[in-house]
């Protein structure tokens, strides 16, 4: 029902790209590029229509080069798509044209904006002496303009504390190799700074534990193997050795007798 009173609106406010007999409209408008511009989940109206012509002409819709299942009777003069953006529509292409005369076609291209998905509290422990890796997911558009990591209130010192940072445009990685209780156990936030939507952080509560004491279970399992075989081994050496007396035992037996 979204999806239609979003359709029947784009109809009546006519913001078209027009390309010799092929036309699309759309909620929101696109830009004179093309380019429209919505937010993550809000739904996206794109209707196609063939120009004036006598005849009934099938309509195809392209995403990003691959064709879209379309209901039976939505691709005949007129055609018409609804859809809610996830992350991986950002920078989708949807483009119509006259099934077998793809020459002639319009297209227009999702720009989708999100914030950074990270506001939640992490629990994380880790015994001393081992590694400690903390991920903030910064992925967002626009793109981050900043991040920052904390340690109970007060900036990380990567130099003092032993600490790297890592950030790829997607990710942002602290990582610390042979973590002190002394000097890494805390609060940590990553704090993420997007030029839309502001500030967010996400906290990680980090306990470091007492070093336990730790069996190589490979080797102990093969030492095990090997003791059990040998163990075996030295059974069956005395068994044979045992059969070997009882048999001369009775053959001197027989011939005493």
């Amino acid at each position: 029902q979204l999806c239609n009173s979003i359709i029947k609106s784009v109809l009546l406010h006519l913001c078209s790209c027009c390309n010799c007999t092929i036309n699309i409209q759309s909620e929101p408008a696109f830009n004179d590029e093309g380019v429209i511009q919505v937010k993550l989940n809000d739904p996206v109206s794109l209707v196609c229509t063939l120009g004036v012509t006598k005849a009934e002409e099938e309509l195809v819709w392209l995403r990003n080069d691959a064709a879209v299942l379309l209901k039976e009777g939505n691709n005949k003069n007129r055609s018409s798509l609804c859809v809610t953006p996830t992350y991986e529509d950002n920078g989708a292409k949807f483009t119509c044209h006259q099934k077998g005369n793809s020459t002639d076609q319009v297209s227009v291209t999702l720009n989708v904006t999100f914030a950074p998905n990270i506001s939640e509290t992490v629990e994380v422990t880790v015994e001393e002496e081992d590694d400690l890796v903390l991920e903030c997911d910064t992925r967002a558009n626009p793109l981050v303009s900043s991040v920052t990591w904390s340690l109970n209130g007060s900036l990380v010192d990567l130099l003092a504390d032993g600490l790297s940072v890592i950030n790829n445009g997607l990710t942002s990685q602290l990582t610390s190799s042979k973590v002190k209780k002394s000097l890494h156990g805390g609060m940590y936030t990553c704090t993420v700074d997007s030029p839309m939507y502001g500030s967010s952080s996400r906290h990680f509560q980090v306990t470091i534990t007492d070093k336990t004491m730790k069996f190589p279970l490979g080797p102990m399992i093969a030492g095990l193997v090997v003791v059990a075989l040998t163990a075996l081994l030295a059974v069956v050496s005395r068994w044979r050795k045992i059969v070997k007396v009882t048999h001369r035992i009775h053959v001197w037996s027989t011939e005493t007798d």
